[in-house]
């Protein structure tokens, strides 16, 4: 009995297909919004207005649109390698970590990997016990942990002067607050030796781990879950994760010293993987590999984190163009960075004006013909929980009961980040002083 082969749909013709719908949904967006056009043109003119509603609505409903299609009609590829045996080194960058270094390493050493693994703690100008507490978790744990010390405060001069004594083809980044599921590792590992050979790293997912402790905790745990994890898995299916992160991803040894390791930059991560997509490496992400981290607690901390972010995919725009990207995806998955600060800025300096005037009966800006535009933020979300809930489900994982933090999340997040992210923009603008915590 012959076997029917599955049509085989090429990544290129998805990448288009999901413009072509996206481009539908942007159209049929146009044309609900004209009521809302001419009123708001009758206020500040029609091009203001115009471009008002595009930062709005147009923009991130075309994005939406996009990633829904693409998540929808993505299909990761089965791994072929599935116990790799492949040694490695695992990069921890601490600075005064002594409270969870021993946590991370004791997960280290309950992975199932089966290749040897050597874990170098960077001692980043600690002023506490980091480094005699990680050589003694290594001792207790059984771990080949060495640690070396770098008085340049900074990540990137502490992850460089590791990598000038690795010594194996493959190497992690981790966070020291960061722990690991037990397969993490392997899966990472899988990932990259069942891809083609251009592939040069691979992000991990990253989830919070403390997102019990207050309002902050239990929104940032939705944005991990659905926004950032989905976006992650878009990048990843058109080759191109945007941003392998330090806190936990795969890479090449041979690439990061063909690129000169990581640059001295807030967002070192994010200049580093676009310097990567520059010289046609390409980067996946593996949705399996789960790794639990802390995020910030309070209000000051999540601002100089998520304003640290958008400050660094300014440097790397600046560093790498997106224009000199060698492929489709990459031009157009970094290219769109180009737009968000124009969105965060209208966003913050029209739209949430217009919802303070709504509340007064003034609806130009913020009106019932608004929420016509975006409906598929709806159908966004759901899609997104669809896939991390499979990931889940796959990993033995429960999703935490977190309701109040998913309606705040949906409802206030953008409230938060666009302005916090307009204020990273300006930092980067006028260089003013780098802050990590």
């Amino acid at each position: 009995m012959k076997t029917v082969k599955k049509l085989y749909i090429p990544v290129l013709f998805k990448f288009w297909i999901s413009h072509g719908f996206a481009l539908l949904w942007l159209t049929f967006s146009v044309y609900l919004s004209l009521p809302w056009v001419r009123d708001l043109a009758s206020v500040i003119g029609i091009v203001p207005a115009i471009l008002s509603i595009a930062g709005i609505a147009y923009f991130p409903g075309y994005m939406n649109a996009f990633m829904v299609i693409s998540l929808l009609i993505e299909k990761q590829p089965k791994l072929k390698v599935y116990n790799p045996t492949d040694p490695l080194s695992i990069l921890i960058s601490c600075r005064n970590e002594e409270k969870g270094i021993r946590d991370t390493l004791k997960f280290i050493s309950q992975q199932d990997y089966e290749g040897e693994i050597k874990v170098i703690v960077i001692d980043n100008a600690s002023t506490d016990k980091t480094g005699t507490m990680a050589l003694g978790a290594g001792k207790d744990y059984n771990l080949n942990v060495k640690v070396i010390y770098e008085g340049k405060p900074g990540k990137n001069f502490a992850l460089n002067k590791a990598l000038k004594i690795v010594d194996t083809p493959f190497v992690i980044t981790l966070d020291a607050d960061t722990l690991l599921t037990r397969s993490a590792i392997r899966l990472l590992v899988c990932r990259l030796l069942s891809a083609p050979k251009e592939i040069c790293a691979v992000a991990g997912a990253v989830l919070v781990r403390n997102s019990r402790k207050n309002f902050w905790t239990k929104i940032q745990e939705w944005d991990y879950f659905l926004g950032i994890a989905s976006i992650k898995r878009l990048q990843g299916f058109y080759q191109g994760t945007l941003v392998a992160q330090g806190a936990f991803s795969l890479y090449k040894r041979d690439t990061l010293l063909e690129i000169g390791g990581w640059d001295d930059a807030i967002g070192e991560d994010i200049v580093l993987t676009w310097k990567m997509l520059h010289i046609n490496c390409k980067v996946y992400f593996e949705p399996l590999a789960v790794a639990f981290t802390d995020v910030p607690e309070t209000f000051i901390h999540f601002v100089r984190q998520r304003s640290r972010w958008a400050r660094g995919m300014i440097e790397a725009v600046k560093k790498v163009k997106p224009w000199k990207q060698p492929t489709v995806f990459t031009r157009y998955l970094t290219g769109s960075n180009l737009l968000f600060p124009f969105a965060d800025f209208v966003y913050t300096f029209i739209w949430i004006p217009g919802l303070i005037l709504a509340f007064f009966g003034h609806y130009f800006i913020v009106g019932a013909t608004f929420f016509y535009v975006l409906p598929l933020a709806l159908l966004t979300n759901y899609v997104m929980y669809n896939f991390q809930r499979k990931v889940f489900q796959s990993l033995g994982l429960k999703i935490r009961k977190n309701v109040f933090g998913f309606f705040a999340y949906v409802l206030t997040y953008q409230i938060f980040m666009s302005p916090i992210s307009v204020w990273g923009y300006t930092q980067e603008f006028f260089k003013l002083k780098r802050v990590w915590k």
